[in-house]
């Protein structure tokens, strides 16, 4: 139990529905979901779809989204809602204009938007009440206005100057990023989600919608056509696992990188981390060594699942055994050199169990901040630059090509015993995320820390070349950290952000947590 003397959040205790995420607007609608009949995707739709206009530098219509979803029989389904990129792709060609890595602006780093289609497959086969009703909140609110909250201010305003102009007569307000309280509102966006609520996907991919984003697009440069929109699918896919004490780690399998949380998970549980102290210098270190190996081989192999020769070995512990063998308590591995695109820290999550259990862990991206900082014409939709986690070198298996999928960061995660759901879970941070997985993982499983414990925790992070230590940790961890060779630097900003809820089947309730590293909290009814 935390010190009540100090300031912090308690967990959130619940018995009939709870989400978790990063806005309280997008909880209070998830909640009214539930009120209202809905079940957990319904909710999780509505909270996710709000999200893009409370926090747009993060998400939106415009990107991707990923789903575990468990029924309330215990299965568990993953949808793919990452879009492909256009036919008229081709890493010849960006090689030919001197580029030796995909670009993280313009046209050619857009691929196509998966996460309405996703939305849209989701509501109509899992939920409840259909689309409309589900975007029936974000429609009122992108009209009415939402006020910026400060953590999205602040990150709004520090990533402005991402916006072309013709974004920026959607998202600054006379030139300039809105400050903390400023009503922000959307009412081309309102229109698109309209269309989206009466037409369903072809809303927006088909019709006038659809021709606006191609319009803007090919205007820009891009190879992107009418026929490129109107194929994208959302498509289920079977998930992949990882076992760590007795909790099953569960996962989204390529193109997204589940698999690195789960091998990162697999190295560190060669060691004995619940020994160690939670928020010691030798557990982060374990954990930086764990994390450049396992994001070494991320990079080499994690593409799109037609392109993956060597999932299973990053699965069946050989890989982590051979890998945890390298890590030296008393000195520090080389950073791996990266084959994969760039990262991105821009991400939201959102979690919500309902009366029955079933439960949603939906993630929701447009990559960088405001995605390829680039707005269709008409209708103001925002582009992701998912094409950015392409990579350019001949014959990588994430080699930026017509139809791919690029290597993915965003993945939701759950936690099971015995088979049984225990946590619906997800960590922000681009990058940082199997890091944050195997973190929260461990905080639960080593450290028995409730989902607002594991969630507050201070973060380390190994990327780049240098270890990025939280202002939680004490100045001795960082010292002993940089004795042992590491680059310690406090980033300016947090580290990521999560979300989690705990099923307590024993007592019928549950207990949700929501990082104070954002604005948003978690709430039940």
């Amino acid at each position: 139990m935390r010190d009540f003397h100090l300031p912090g959040r308690s967990a959130v205790y619940a018995e009939n529905g709870l989400c978790a995420t990063s806005h309280p607007l997008a909880a209070k609608v998830a909640i009214q979901m539930l009120e209202a009949g809905g079940n957990a995707v319904d909710a999780a739709i509505a909270g996710a779809v709000l999200l893009g206009l409370a926090e747009p530098q993060m998400t939106g219509i415009g990107g991707d989204m990923f789903a575990l979803v468990q029924m309330p029989d215990g299965s568990v389904k993953a949808l793919n809602g990452s879009g492909r990129a256009p036919a008229g792709l081709s890493a010849d060609t960006l090689r030919a204009e001197g580029l030796s890595a995909m670009p993280d602006r313009g046209a050619a780093s857009v691929t196509l938007p998966g996460a309405v289609v996703g939305f849209c497959r989701l509501s109509k086969d899992l939920g409840r009440l259909g689309i409309a009703t589900s975007l029936a909140p974000a429609i009122h609110y992108a009209r009415a206005g939402i006020p910026v909250a400060p953590r999205v201010a602040l990150d709004w305003g520090s990533d402005a100057g991402r916006l072309s102009e013709t974004a920026a007569k959607t998202y600054l307000t006379g030139g300039e990023a809105p400050s903390a309280g400023t009503i922000f509102r959307a009412p081309k966006l309102a229109n698109v989600l309209t269309h989206i609520a009466t037409e369903g996907r072809a809303g927006f991919y088909e019709g006038e919608v659809a021709e606006d984003m191609v319009q803007s697009l090919q205007a820009l440069g891009g190879t992107h056509t009418l026929e490129d929109f109107a194929s994208v699918t959302a498509d289920y896919v079977e998930p992949i696992s990882g076992q760590y004490g007795n909790y099953q780690l569960v996962e989204h399998p390529p193109n997204g990188q589940g698999a690195a949380a789960i091998l990162l998970a697999r190295i560190l549980a060669e060691f004995d981390i619940a020994s160690l102290d939670p928020l010691g210098a030798e557990r982060a270190h374990l954990e930086a060594e764990a994390t450049k190996l396992a994001y070494g081989a991320r990079d080499q192999i994690i593409a799109d699942a037609a392109h993956v020769t060597e999932l299973e070995r990053m699965l069946d512990g050989s890989l982590a055994q051979e890998l945890a063998a390298q890590i030296r308590r008393d000195a520090v591995l080389p950073t791996p050199v990266r084959a994969g695109g760039m990262p991105h820290k821009d991400t939201i999550y959102i979690t919500v169990v309902d009366k029955d259990r079933m439960a949603v862990s939906l993630i929701y991206s447009i990559f960088a901040s405001f995605g390829s900082g680039l707005a269709s014409e008409k209708f103001g939709v925002l582009f992701h630059n998912r094409g950015a986690g392409f990579c350019l070198t001949p014959g990588h298996p994430n080699e930026a090509g017509p139809g791919k999928r690029p290597l993915h960061t965003i993945i939701p995660g759950l936690l099971r015993q015995d088979g049984a759901l225990t946590h619906a879970f997800g960590v922000m941070g681009g990058p940082y995320q199997p890091t944050g997985h195997a973190r929260f993982l461990s905080n639960t499983a080593d450290f028995g820390m409730d989902p607002q414990a594991a969630i507050d925790a201070p973060r380390s992070f190994a990327w780049g070349g240098q270890l990025q230590v939280e202002r939680g940790y004490s100045e001795a961890t960082r010292q002993s950290l940089a004795d042992l060779g590491h680059v310690v630097i406090v980033p300016d900003k947090p580290i990521g952000g999560a979300q989690a809820i705990r099923i307590d089947a024993e007592r019928g309730i549950l207990i949700g947590g929501s990082d104070p590293r954002k604005d948003g909290c978690a709430l039940g009814y």
